[in-house]
């Protein structure tokens, strides 16, 4: 071997598919987030969809698993690219859905926090193309999101009028309606609850699982090779 040729590595190791500096700066942010959520939000907020993603995200990050990070793929990249569109439409003055009015509400340092709902399916894309795509991400995912949804409508209160300054997490997934304040009152609760468990997995989970599988490389084959 030549004076200052790089040593090659070993037969069989593995090299590492995410930048260290990525995960330390995502284990900061969540460092930061996970005890400030437990105590503005309580610990029914790691209920969210959203919430789960993050915490499955540092999880799949360190351990550089694809299963894990398509799971998140798979749940959130279609609704955080709503809530993106939204933002920018309410930033502008406008209203689409009104699921980022929040955002411009006190406290400003909890809104802070919260806008990892604009960065994180950025973050994913990078990294499941990093990873590959793991096709067993929509079952699994699926059923995480259905348990979400089940805890929540059992043992998370739903949206109340005047919650009187309580940040604690009600209507969690948005299993009683969609509106922060009051109970849908188009069909039985129960109803809805099976309705929109099912709505998640054809309208949402299905489709980006497809996209997924269609743009992104398979775990466990050479990137670029698609089938």
């Amino acid at each position: 071997m030549k004076p200052g040729t790089a040593t090659p590595p070993p037969p069989g190791a593995r090299t590492a598919r995410i930048p260290l500096w990525v995960k330390i700066a995502y284990s900061a942010f969540m460092a930061v987030l996970i005890p400030v959520y437990l105590s503005k939000y309580g610990p029914g907020n790691f209920i969210y969809f959203c919430d789960l993603a993050l915490l499955l995200t540092l999880a799949g990050m360190w351990m550089e698993s694809a299963a894990l990070i398509s799971m998140c793929c798979v749940g959130i990249l279609l609704p955080q690219a709503l809530w993106c569109v939204d933002f920018i439409v309410e930033l502008f003055g406008g209203s689409l859905v009104g699921m980022t009015s929040y955002m411009f509400r006190p406290p400003a340092f909890l809104r802070a926090l919260s806008f990892f709902h604009g960065w994180l399916p950025f973050l994913l894309i990078f990294l499941v193309r990093r990873t590959g795509y793991c096709p067993k991400a929509l079952p699994r995912w699926t059923a995480l999101a259905w348990a979400a949804c089940l805890i929540a409508f059992f043992f998370i209160p739903g949206p109340v009028k005047d919650p009187a300054g309580d940040l604690s997490a009600r209507n969690v997934n948005f299993v009683f309606g969609f509106s922060e304040t009051t109970e849908q009152s188009l069909m039985p609760r129960e109803l809805f609850l099976v309705l929109y468990m099912a709505a998640l997995a054809v309208v949402v989970y299905w489709p980006t699982h497809l996209l997924l599988k269609r743009f992104i490389t398979p775990a466990g084959k050479p990137p670029g090779v698609l089938s």
